[in-house]
């Protein structure tokens, strides 16, 4: 047996050979960012080297009250002195609290909710749901839709991770993605047709259906497929779409969820209510933290018929503690406000730099979830992976941690989501960083480009 050693000591390329040799690259052809992360506080993020470098991305899109709030902090060293973890039929206090907290931000009959961990749990969790309640197991979703890793969350995934890996779920259809910059159905005057779109997806679903259509999972705005979103009264269209077809409606509010878009949940722009919700991400700010959410009527008839989905860490007292106090930072502060406050400045600074730079082909989004796409031309529209990597990288250089959509010909896409506890400083900075890396890489000036 070999001796273990216990050191954080090692140095900068003692530690890389140690990723080198002992991780699994996880992230397909992605590369790990090439920094020693030491610690995070509020929107940034602190080096081994003392590098300050702005968190434009929450984390994993996930720390929306920013790292390490002294609450969550608070929180976390109090709970896991108290009750931390228990055996999954056990029930304590912050569990409870936390789905009757979560029902009350939503709009009826949304009031049944099932605590998990991730996002790709709470969608396995939901289909398993909608496959038990109708008594069918086909599911449609986005053609760019990213839902988890798990089987039946992956089998509905298709802007990455399809090949290689056998046969999916079956049963399992893609509809073509409402993007109004790349219309790919148009009406006369080339503008989206969405309208025809849909249908023309459904005609198609249709007829691969074996009569078994169970249930249409789908983002409110597409983050992976490319900050997408569908315009307004598309989900009003889905939904009808999906009563014809006996199929349930399904929203995946990982990322958009919990005030990130300038109000509490993006579904609200539509008045449109879903059958089953899904939160992760955003509702742990950060930790492992999800939850299924859907009527007493659906939960009903999935308990009748024998519903399981008993996991190690489901209803964790520790974990539902985290999410109480996130509520509570988010009701206190306002923080759909302050992201509809700061989105607006976001947005504003991103289209000053789109008219500065050619090579800004779209800016997109709402509230605190912001898209923008570099072009290789605008009269093209043509993307470019290289520019997005070459800006990706000298923003890094700058101190600005930035993201790009990590799927072929999707590259120059970035997806822009600091934290609702961030400054208008920050803010201003990020974009600051932004526009001097694009016009650095353009020119060919900057450490990025040489």
């Amino acid at each position: 047996m070999r001796g273990m050693t216990v050191t954080t000591s090692a140095s900068p390329s003692a530690f890389w050979a140690d990723a080198d040799r002992h991780l699994v690259r996880y992230a397909g052809a992605g590369r790990f960012t090439p920094e020693i992360i030491d610690r995070a506080a509020g929107s940034f993020l602190y080096t081994e080297d003392g590098r300050k470098i702005l968190d434009f991305t929450s984390g994993q899109m996930s720390a929306i009250i920013g790292h390490s709030h002294p609450e969550i902090v608070a929180t976390v060293r109090e709970q896991v002195g108290r009750l931390d973890h228990l055996f999954s039929g056990m029930l304590s206090r912050p569990v409870v609290d936390l789905a009757r907290r979560l029902a009350e931000t939503l709009p009826a009959p949304l009031e049944k909710a099932l605590l998990l961990t991730t996002g790709g749990e709470s969608n396995e969790a939901a289909l398993r749901l909608a496959k038990l309640v109708t008594g069918k197991h086909e599911i449609v979703s986005f053609a760019r839709s990213w839902h988890g890793m798990t089987q039946g969350a992956a089998s509905a995934t298709y802007s990455a991770g399809r090949k290689g890996y056998g046969p999916a779920a079956p049963g399992n259809f893609a509809i073509p993605v409402p993007n109004a910059y790349r219309p790919d159905v148009t009406t006369s005057d080339g503008e989206l047709d969405w309208r025809r779109q849909l249908g023309l997806g459904f005609e198609l679903i249709d007829a691969q259906s074996v009569g078994s259509l169970a249930a249409c999972i789908v983002e409110p705005i597409l983050s992976s497929g490319g900050i997408i979103e569908p315009p307004a009264g598309y989900f009003a269209a889905l939904r009808e779409k999906c009563r014809e077809r006996g199929m349930l409606l399904i929203l995946d509010e990982a990322q958009t969820g919990l005030c990130r878009t300038g109000t509490w949940y993006a579904f609200q722009r539509d008045g449109v209510v879903p059958d089953i919700l899904t939160l992760s991400k955003t509702l742990g700010a950060g930790l492992p933290l999800a939850a299924v959410l859907t009527s007493a009527e659906i939960e009903q008839e999935a308990h009748d018929r024998g519903f399981l989905f008993f996991t190690t860490h489901v209803a964790d007292p520790l974990m539902a503690a985290v999410g109480n106090t996130v509520l509570d930072v988010l009701i206190r502060d306002r923080l759909d406000e302050r992201a509809a406050e700061l989105g607006a400045l976001l947005r504003g600074g991103l289209d000053q730099i789109a008219r500065r730079h050619p090579v800004v082909g779209d800016v997109r989004g709402r509230g605190l979830l912001a898209g923008l796409e570099l072009v290789a031309d605008r009269e093209s529209g043509r993307g470019s992976d290289e520019l997005g990597a070459l800006v990706t990288r000298r923003c890094l250089e700058l101190g600005l941690h930035m993201n790009i959509v990590q799927l072929p010909g999707m590259g120059g896409v970035f997806r822009i989501a600091p934290p609702l506890t961030a400054t208008e400083e920050e803010i201003s900075l990020g974009l600051a960083i932004l526009d001097q890396a694009i016009g650095d890489v353009v020119s060919g000036s900057g450490a990025a480009a040489s």
